[in-house]
């Protein structure tokens, strides 16, 4: 199998819906896309896949089969290759490369997101970079496009985000947001790496819980939970970050991503296979509880965020809703479905008290 190679807007172009998006767009997406090979014989994908990927084939030809029987051969090309190759999930048919192939292959919900983008937005990509004053733009700004988070986002709030975001520089060693500290802004970081630790009574230099670079984001805990900074974050290199205030934040981001739930939406939920997540400290978490929970406490979920089954929902619950609110948003921007219980545990608590 050869290297993946890039694509350019003229390979993009021959596809549909892709056609149809603006030039500058086009662009953006086409530095996440590469052109893909796989020699004859080989399986591109599987009767049942339920992969959100968009393919399509740029040469050679496939053989698409249902069960046993051959429904199509489609080479590249042709009419019938201008659009993508059974797109509806699961996947109706395997498709079989005849002879070597190439083909080139975009995770279909940022396709779904830059498409929408495109037909909504006042803006472009282009006028969006030169407004934030930077070649290095559009990898933050595609990179956060791709989260999960951002796809439950309208497209009208996106816009504004961007474009009331502010962009700061940052030195190696700065420390960007400090432990015990209010509140004021969320970040991105467009270039460099930054640290994020806690401080603990019997650590006094501060746990490292993440490291995060190009695309990755934080602040959100203490804008949500109105508590203060939970860990401080400092610059391992040089870099820049753009930040959006407090009250955007709130009205553009936060708000439309919660899906609250009441204490009997969520044990429907869980009855039908959701888990779950108290994010309160072990030692609430040790005087009460609800039944089967599993616990991180909220400063821990970067962390753990990776022992998480991505395949399940999570119920998430705090006391009052605060803390649970918070971890959910992280939770939703890493690509887990989560929802908040309203009210906190103490929705539950009748219940969780009842004699037996």
């Amino acid at each position: 199998m050869s290297e993946d190679r890039p694509v350019d807007v003229a390979t993009l172009r021959r596809f549909s819906p892709l056609d149809g998006m603006k030039k500058d767009n086009l662009q953006a997406l086409s530095r996440k896309v590469v052109i893909s090979e796989i020699s004859a014989n080989r399986l591109l994908f599987k009767q049942g896949d339920t992969e959100k990927r968009t393919i399509w084939l740029l040469s050679g030809m496939v053989e698409l089969r249902e069960d046993e029987q051959t429904i199509a051969m489609i080479r590249g090309g042709s009419p019938e290759a201008r659009s993508p190759l059974t797109p509806k999930l699961p996947r109706s048919c395997s498709a079989r490369a005849v002879d070597p192939i190439e083909y080139i292959s975009i995770d279909s919900e940022l396709l779904d997101m830059m498409i929408t983008w495109d037909q909504t937005g006042t803006y472009e990509v282009a006028e969006l970079q030169a407004q934030l004053s930077g070649n290095d733009s559009d990898d933050w700004m595609t990179a956060l496009l791709q989260t999960k988070a951002f796809h439950r986002i309208p497209p009208a709030n996106i816009q504004a985000i961007f474009m009331r975001m502010q962009r700061n520089s940052y030195r190696t060693g700065e420390v960007v947001i400090q432990q015990g500290a209010e509140g004021d802004y969320f970040y991105a970081v467009v270039s460099g790496k930054c640290a994020v630790t806690r401080e603990t009574p019997l650590n006094r230099e501060g746990i490292r819980l993440a490291e995060l670079g190009v695309g990755d984001t934080f602040g959100e805990e203490a804008l949500i939970s109105e508590a203060k900074r939970n860990a401080t974050v400092t610059m391992l290199t040089d870099g820049v970050l753009m930040r959006l205030n407090k009250q955007d934040f709130r009205e553009l981001m936060n708000e439309p991503l919660q899906q609250w739930v009441e204490y009997p939406q969520a044990r429907e939920l869980i009855a039908k296979g959701a888990r779950w997540l108290d994010v309160r400290l072990p030692s609430e978490f040790q005087n009460l509880s609800i039944p089967g929970a599993l616990n991180i406490p909220l400063y821990f979920i970067r962390l753990k965020v990776g022992t998480l089954d991505r395949s399940v929902p999570y119920v998430v619950y705090c006391d009052t809703g605060r803390r649970s609110s918070a971890g959910a948003f992280i939770l939703l921007e890493r690509g887990i479905n989560a929802y908040v219980l309203r009210g906190g545990l103490s929705s539950a608590e009748a219940e969780l008290r009842r004699p037996d």
